[in-house]
């Protein structure tokens, strides 16, 4: 192997860390939190107003988010706020965003896979 490349190279135990991390966001439900929690702190009835769904959801949902370190909490008196972890999940929803609003060059097809 070239030795430019290999340095670039994802191991194997990141690229199976980079994986599992991708699998958690492929749950649309997650993505709508992500978006509502891109705009501000929510506590977990204000996220589920915006979201549409019911607390309980939401709250599953958050904790597979947290646990994947997509979101973090505080509390403040008897509240606990949820909010994006850091700048780089920002980046990402972003991005996905972003990607996503752009106009395909050309129709997919099979030999795009």
């Amino acid at each position: 192997m070239s030795q430019k490349i290999e340095p670039q190279l994802l191991s194997i135990e990141k690229a199976q860390r980079m994986a599992e991390f991708f699998s958690v966001l492929g749950d649309p439900n997650r993505w709508r939190i992500l978006s509502a929690l891109a705009i501000d702190e929510m506590r977990v009835r204000d996220l589920a107003a915006a979201v549409d769904m019911s607390e309980s959801a939401v709250s599953h949902q958050l904790r597979a988010l947290r646990t994947s370190r997509l979101v973090r909490y505080r509390k403040q008196g008897r509240n606990v706020f949820y909010g994006l972890k850091d700048h780089h999940i920002l980046n990402l929803y972003r991005e996905a965003a972003e990607h996503l609003d752009e106009p395909a060059d050309e129709p997919a097809d099979e030999t795009d896979r």
